[in-house]
């Protein structure tokens, strides 16, 4: 095989069940072109270093059936070489050294970031495609088209919710379910509406700025509208996210968060579970109310599963895509499949003007989906206050009078969105809606 027609593949980020059907294909795909493929091993960690001691050749043997299992073959790092512009230098350097013309990698929005920023730096020498991964499904990708790994998670993430809300109605307890999802709620909101949780929270239904009160008193609404039905028992999944954007002076007085030696809040150690238990048992206390609330975080146990057939399939497209476009002459592409049809998303097309960063893609707060995800959810509406039994009812189990009810949660309602209206007329489904009357 010429040691000109290398092609090599790295993961960047946390895990994704996937990766290694994206290697798989690719590297078999590649192998019966006659272009020899190696991995790189933990990402971008070594090359940026110089060294090339962690690179091993991939063949069509070694690699022909491990789309059934999780993890990645040739390992993941979050190292980042566009942090310092001599480790993304050196990153390239390596991958030449390595004859290496031909790069495939595979990763979240960071790894994209630094896929676009090597292919600049390469100047032509290195041809680069790049596979978008993450349990957090916040590419930017059309809204029908997931990030591979995401639905693997969901599946696995529901089961635990599945067997938590057995626990929690045997039990009478309440669970506060973690999960991952730093900058958007698709997780955690796939997982909450499948399982049919409680109720589900994430960032992207509160303003920018997050008072710790507002989600407090969202869950605590909850208890108290669950224990008029007879309820003791639900589960809330809230999307780990939400902790970046609550106000820090909200944080700052609280004997639960970790500190850093200035004292200051170190945000990215704030255990978000065990904050919003503490604070709301300490709420309820205020209305003679207790109850059991187990916090308990999940997405480590989601990452690494074995990729459900879904994810098999659409990602062994993918990794055959990303090969099949590099040896056809392509580059600075992010692979997509979109309506069964290989779309490539130019590098430049990903970008955020205002951030310089790779875009976000965040819940649709304003889409049917989520509209009947709210509906379903068991928390306190704008038709709770507007109904006098209802608020009668919350008001008697939270010993307190109306006034009072409204006076303390009232104010949960501001910012809800409004209720789903489907306009027959305009979609043309007059005649069907006359037929469901």
């Amino acid at each position: 095989m010429s040691q000109h027609k290398k092609l090599a593949i790295l993961v960047g980020g946390g895990p994704a069940p996937g990766i290694n059907s994206v290697i798989g294909a690719a590297t078999i795909r590649c192998i019966l072109e006659d272009v020899e493929v190696v991995g790189i091993r933990d990402g971008f960690e070594w090359l940026m270093q110089g060294n090339l001691d962690h690179v091993e050749p991939l063949t069509i043997e070694a690699v022909s059936r491990i789309h059934f299992r999780g993890g990645s073959y040739i390992g993941i790092s979050r190292a980042n070489p566009t942090d310092d512009p001599q480790a993304l230098e050196n990153t390239v350097i390596s991958l030449l050294r390595l004859n290496v013309s031909q790069l495939i990698t595979i990763g979240g929005d960071d790894t994209a970031f630094s896929a676009m920023k090597l292919e600049e730096k390469a100047g032509g020498r290195i041809r680069v495609v790049h596979v978008p991964k993450t349990i957090d499904n916040d590419l930017d990708l059309p809204p029908y088209v997931n990030t591979f790994g995401y639905q693997t998670a969901r599946h696995y993430g529901v089961e635990i919710v599945k067997n938590l809300m057995v626990d929690a109605k045997t039990t009478s307890r309440w669970y506060f379910v973690i999960t991952m999802g730093r900058k958007a709620g698709h997780l955690a909101l796939g997982i909450g509406k499948a399982a049919g949780a409680t109720l589900t929270l994430i960032p992207e239904e509160f303003s920018q700025r997050i008072k710790l009160k507002e989600i407090v008193d969202t869950l605590v609404g909850a208890i108290i509208k669950r224990l008029s039905y007879g309820r003791r028992d639900g589960v809330a999944v809230i999307a780990e996210g939400l902790v970046l954007g609550i106000d820090p002076d909200d944080l700052k007085d609280l004997e639960e968060v970790e500190r850093d030696a200035h004292g200051n809040v170190r945000i990215a150690e704030v255990n978000i579970g065990e904050i919003l238990k503490a604070q709301v048992l300490k709420r309820l206390k205020e209305f003679g109310l207790k109850t059991t609330v187990v916090a308990k975080a999940i997405g480590y146990e989601l990452r690494c599963a074995d990729p459900i057939p879904a994810d098999m399939e659409y990602t062994r497209d993918l990794g055959y895509c990303a090969a099949k476009y590099l040896l056809s002459g392509g580059n600075a592409v992010m692979i997509s499949t979109q309506g069964g049809n290989f779309v490539p998303v130019p590098f430049a097309q990903m970008l955020d003007p205002e951030t310089g960063r790779a875009k976000i893609r965040l819940v649709d707060i304003h889409s049917t989906r989520y509209a009947i995800a709210r509906r379903y959810m068991i928390r306190l509406r704008r038709d709770d206050f507007q109904d006098p039994h209802e608020l009668a009812k919350f008001a008697a189990t939270a010993n307190m009078s109306l006034q009072r009810f409204r006076d303390e949660f009232e104010h949960l309602i501001e910012n809800e969105p409004p209720p789903l209206v489907i306009d027959f007329e305009k979609n043309g489904l007059v005649e069907a809606a006359s037929k469901l009357r």
